[in-house]
């Protein structure tokens, strides 16, 4: 089985920072890309950023110049360094991946159980 948990939310004021981290683990064979993904109360769960085995990037608008997404292939974890926050960051951000298991042909998404990240003076 894969299991992926995220680790690093909080509560923090607005313009501070936190670092996001994700672990994937299990019988996997190789990741394709891992992603960060959001959602507040309320709303749908939306892509924040995403990266590729081969360290390709891609940002929402809304956080690009702010958050920065980096990966361990060695290791199959992904971090979300979040900087100038903001109180509309606040959701759950859930770590995500498209990975292919060992035995297995085709890759599958997994998702994280999510993290609380609240921005609030």
């Amino acid at each position: 089985q894969v299991q992926l948990v995220e680790s690093g939310g909080g509560l923090v004021q607005p313009g501070g920072s936190l670092r996001l981290s994700c672990a994937a683990s299990g019988s996997i064979f190789s990741i394709n890309y891992m992603a960060w993904y959001r959602q507040a109360p309320g709303k749908q769960r939306d892509l924040v950023a995403r990266i590729t085995s081969g360290g390709s990037t891609n940002y929402a608008d809304s956080v690009k110049g702010r958050f920065t997404i980096s990966g361990d292939n060695a290791k199959n974890m992904a971090y979300l360094e979040m900087n100038s926050l903001k109180p509309e960051d606040t959701a759950v951000y859930y770590c995500n991946a498209d990975l292919i298991r060992w035995g297995v042909g085709v890759s599958s998404d997994y998702w994280g159980q999510g993290t609380q990240v609240t921005v609030s003076s």
